[in-house]
């Protein structure tokens, strides 16, 4: 009996200090692109052009996602995102307008997501190439 309890004692505490080997131990709310970018091809400009582009997510954990900011860089506006929690298996969007001036340029934006996903904040990217003619 004595050996039983302190192999028992033994199983908790490996369980406690690391629960990621633990039995039916969680994933938690995991945040996955449905596309790892997007790739717009060549837009032409010859005047300012505004894009508006829906960027998908899916929660592929087992806890509810909660995405809690999104920011996008050098001209990049979000609309608007999901703000409420994304079931495991459920969908969520991202809105997000870019501006581009006219000229011959090449488009790499960046959208970075923060939520409760452990593996902390994830990166969207948006690439491609403007052309004046």
């Amino acid at each position: 009996m004595k050996h039983f309890n302190i192999l028992t004692l033994l199983i908790s505490l490996v369980l406690l200090i690391s629960p990621s080997i633990g039995f039916g131990a969680g994933q938690g709310a995991r945040l996955q692109f449905t596309k790892e970018s997007e790739n717009l091809g060549r837009i032409l400009a010859v005047e300012p052009v505004l894009i508006q582009l829906p960027i998908e997510f899916v929660n592929s954990g087992d806890q509810p996602l909660v995405v809690t900011n999104v920011r996008g860089c050098c001209g990049t506006r979000i609309h608007e995102f999901t703000k409420n929690p994304v079931l495991p298996g459920h969908k969520g969007t991202i809105l997000i307008e870019l501006r581009l001036a006219p000229g011959t340029y090449a488009i790499e934006r960046v959208v970075s997501v923060l939520s409760n996903d452990p593996e902390g904040m994830k990166v969207f990217h948006v690439f491609g190439d403007v052309v004046a003619n």
